[in-house]
């Protein structure tokens, strides 16, 4: 038996094929401007995205919208903006925020080549299903913290142990295999981007 291992392994050894280097880490893309790249990766994605000059424009913007103006049940996680009219901390089991029409949330960077928002689980209260619960989301990011690419995403992102942390980019979506593209089947039926800065 092990002869005939022996005659196998020498002859799979003798026809190996030639080791090839593994290729080159891409760089991946630079935007001259990522914030206004970013705004436009957004809308690609399903989103809808604007800009305000500063952090005292946040209430302003926040009201501007729709779907926060009319809004009965709302919820900010974004400090010093909007108003909330649930409170997550006094709310124990989080399949009571069922029902919650609205939420911002800070975002701790975007993405410019795909239009994603990094969210850290610290920015999302006590309960972390705020945001796939919610029926419009609002995301909140400063252009100072917009990357071109996923590469320096992941070289900004700072996870602590144990940690929680995504990536959104849009409204939820998903489609079956004729093609037929469902918004909100499975999270928020809307996503607005604010970029600050």
């Amino acid at each position: 038996m092990s002869g005939a291992r022996d005659a196998i392994l020498a002859a799979l050894r003798k026809n190996a094929p030639a080791t090839v280097a593994l290729p080159g880490f891409p760089e991946g893309m630079r935007y001259p401007d990522p914030p206004a790249q970013f705004l436009e990766s957004v809308r690609a994605v399903g989103g809808a995205s604007l800009r305000v000059a500063g952090a005292g424009d946040l209430d302003a913007a926040l009201a501007s919208l729709p779907v926060w103006a009319g809004a009965r049940s709302a919820v900010s996680l974004v400090p010093g903006a909007g108003r909330s009219t649930v409170d997550l901390a006094a709310i124990s089991d989080p399949h009571e925020l069922e029902g919650l029409e609205v939420a911002a949330i800070r975002g701790s960077l975007g993405v410019a080549e795909n239009g994603a928002v990094w969210v850290s689980g610290r920015d999302l209260g006590p309960h972390r299903a705020v945001f796939v619960i919610v029926e419009h989301l609002v995301l909140v990011v400063n252009a100072a913290d917009v990357v071109s690419n996923m590469q320096e995403a992941y070289a900004r992102i700072d996870l602590e142990r144990p940690g929680y942390g995504l990536f959104i980019a849009g409204p939820s979506k998903t489609a079956d295999i004729e093609q037929a593209l469902v918004i909100g089947a499975h999270g928020a039926r809307s996503c607005t981007v604010i970029v600050v800065g």
